[in-house]
């Protein structure tokens, strides 16, 4: 069972993108990876999405008919992303260390967001490998926002509360060092924006989507109270008041590897 089984219902209520965004991703991804495909059958490429979870970015792709296979460990994650029976998702309940696919299968392997607090970040890049054609790419992705933004300040102060109180802080997030890896592997590396957006910020926001986060709800509920509680009182300090509401400019980041000889 996927620790985010439990969130799955109201997971994109507070991590909803914006109108148009995902489908400006989609297009990204498909236009990087359009130089490579050049002769191949259809001209189509086909796509893994590791960690599909809710389908906000493999939407865009189902939507279009494209050849897409969403996979991902939680089985609830996955009745959301395939709710809407109008148009049918290929989607997988599988381990991302243990794919059930052969070798060289997929044209591109996403992996959007997959890195907060995973174990075995390793293992999971390799089997995105495995399974990836020669000439294909292993795309990482991720929403980024501003340093000195409203999430970042607050995600910021509530580690250092979780690392002052008697009990296990969240794991850290592993993109950093996942990125290093397959920077040192890979024959090419490259980056690109697929999309911004202006889009407004409160304490309170952040306070109710990180409660019902997947890994900050295996703490103990005494010390995930506690913390959000001080945290509250901290941001109605720094911010004057949790509903203020702050513009920040959001971007839709990929870095894109591909790996000679596959």
């Amino acid at each position: 069972m996927s620790p985010f089984d439990a969130v799955a219902p109201y997971f994109d209520r507070h991590r909803a993108l914006p109108d148009g965004a995902a489908e400006k991703v989609r297009g990204a991804i498909l236009a990087a990876l359009a130089p490579r495909r050049d002769g191949a059958a259809g001209g189509r490429a086909r796509l893994l999405d590791l960690g599909a979870g809710s389908g906000r970015i493999g939407w865009s792709f189902v939507a279009a008919g494209d050849d897409y296979v969403g996979i991902d460990l939680s089985y609830r994650m996955l009745q959301t992303f395939g709710h809407d029976t109008r148009i049918r998702a290929v989607l997988v309940q599988a381990d991302g260390c243990a794919l059930p696919f052969g070798t060289a299968t997929f044209d591109a392997v996403l992996l959007v967001q997959v890195f907060g607090g995973l174990s075995g970040w390793r293992r999971l890049l390799d089997e995105g490998r495995r399974v990836l054609r020669p000439d294909g790419a292993l795309i990482l992705g991720r929403t980024a926002t501003p340093a000195d933004g409203v999430d970042a300040r607050m995600k910021q102060h509530l580690a250092t509360l979780l690392a002052g109180r008697a009990t296990r802080p969240e794991r850290r997030n592993t993109r950093e060092d996942a990125m290093l890896y397959l920077a040192a592997i890979a024959s090419t590396d490259t980056q690109h924006v697929a999309a911004s957006w202006t889009a407004g910020r409160s304490p309170r926001m952040f306070l109710n989507r990180h409660a019902g986060g997947a890994r900050f709800s295996r703490l103990p509920r005494a010390a995930r109270e506690d913390a959000l509680r001080v945290l509250a009182a901290w941001a109605q300090i720094q911010f004057g008041d949790l509903d203020a509401t702050f513009p920040e400019t959001h971007r839709f980041e990929m870095r894109l590897f591909r790996f000679s000889g596959g």
